[in-house]
């Protein structure tokens, strides 16, 4: 397990130079930027959605975070991707705010306008192809997972340790990360389902915002995420 666990780790950080997230010189983390403004989304994800997204629940994920490690000796200097890694040695709060920052800060990067998600590169559509019969027959089978989640949490596409395509979902800000996880591995794209996320624009209707957000899919960094997984 602990092999896996190391391997999971290595190649996250491998794939996503940006998540590996180091605590600042006096300890804790900060809110990361977004890569395009707060209205780029439109209208598939709203201006006031984003700003209370990013702006209130995550910098609440960083801020509480923070709280937990200068109350917790043992999380000074470590890495967001260690303690996530490692995550049932420590505390429930950590568990929750640590997730949370380390998914959202994945979750920002995986979007852009409409007009800039471009295409799924051959490669990542050959191994989508393959492993669920089409682009359209994976999205289908993400959307299903995001849409069965109970209450809250997330919709995933996993790079298992043995090289296998997975979809999978995990509760509240759990991720596959985790040594807590049920399905381990490298997170590919991952979509919040929280209500927070989507709820101003479609209410109850998780479905419709999980078909809409295709749109806003930033396929090029996905596509370089798998590359870099592969690797």
């Amino acid at each position: 397990m602990t092999s896996v666990i190391f391997a999971t780790l290595f190649i996250c950080m491998v794939a996503m130079p940006a998540l590996a997230a180091e605590q600042k010189a006096g300890g804790g983390f900060d809110l990361p930027a977004l890569p395009y403004g707060y209205d780029a989304l439109e209208p598939v994800i709203d201006t006031k959605t984003m700003e209370t997204h990013h702006g209130k629940h995550h910098k609440a994920y960083v801020d509480n975070l923070n709280k937990q490690i200068e109350a917790t000796p043992e999380l000074a200097g470590k890495s967001l991707e260690d303690i996530v890694a490692n995550i049932s040695k420590y505390s429930a709060a950590v568990r929750n705010n640590g997730g949370g920052h380390w998914n959202h800060t994945f979750f920002w990067q995986l979007m852009a306008p409409a007009a800039q998600s471009g295409k799924p590169s051959a490669e990542l559509e050959k191994a989508l192809t393959e492993t669920f019969g089409s682009l359209d027959k994976f999205k289908e089978e993400f959307e299903k997972a995001g849409v069965g989640r109970f209450g809250s949490g997330w919709a995933w596409l996993v790079l298992t340790a043995d090289g296998k395509l997975v979809v999978t979902s995990t509760p509240n800000q759990d991720n596959p990360l985790m040594d807590v996880a049920e399905v381990k591995g490298t997170p590919i794209l991952g979509n919040d389902v929280w209500e927070h996320a989507y709820y101003l624009n479609y209410q109850n209707r998780r479905a419709d915002y999980l078909k809409a957000w295709w749109t806003v899919v930033n396929w090029t960094k996905v596509s370089e995420i798998y590359a870099a997984a592969k690797k």
